[in-house]
């Protein structure tokens, strides 16, 4: 990372690189930028991440496999939070993010949105999708 840039960082359980991938595939100006694994130097499991970067629409995300087990995961009280260009493209990412994962605000229109989710994906991860 070059010095003062800002990263949002995930830590997983031996799915940092799935992860990363899945992430990638969903968003435009995406794609993973490095991936360094565990060998028989690190503590960890071999060829499990110790550190991915890659951005999602632009921003940089940076991802590991935790070495030690923790007794936390994800939190839906931190979420990405999406603005997106159309309800279609809200509809898109919720049928990707929900598939293995759990609705914790239904697919619907609010007060505040014409089309808003807010859900947690199969890796824990949490997503608020909006079309204002």
């Amino acid at each position: 990372m070059a010095d003062n840039e800002m990263a949002i960082m995930l830590m997983f359980a031996g799915q940092a690189e799935e992860a990363s991938g899945f992430y990638t595939g969903l968003f435009a100006d995406s794609s993973v930028e490095f991936i360094e694994r565990y060998g028989p130097e690190f503590p960890g499991p071999v060829g499990q991440v110790v550190h991915a970067r890659f951005r999602l629409n632009g921003q940089l995300v940076v991802a590991m496999d935790s070495a030690v087990e923790h007794a936390f995961t994800f939190t839906p009280s931190t979420s990405f939070f999406l603005t997106c260009a159309s309800a279609e493209e809200v509809d898109r990412l919720y049928a990707e993010l929900v598939d293995g994962g759990s609705v914790m605000m239904a697919l619907d229109s609010y007060p505040f949105a014409k089309r808003y989710a807010w859900v947690q994906d199969r890796f824990g991860v949490s997503w608020q999708l909006m079309f204002a």
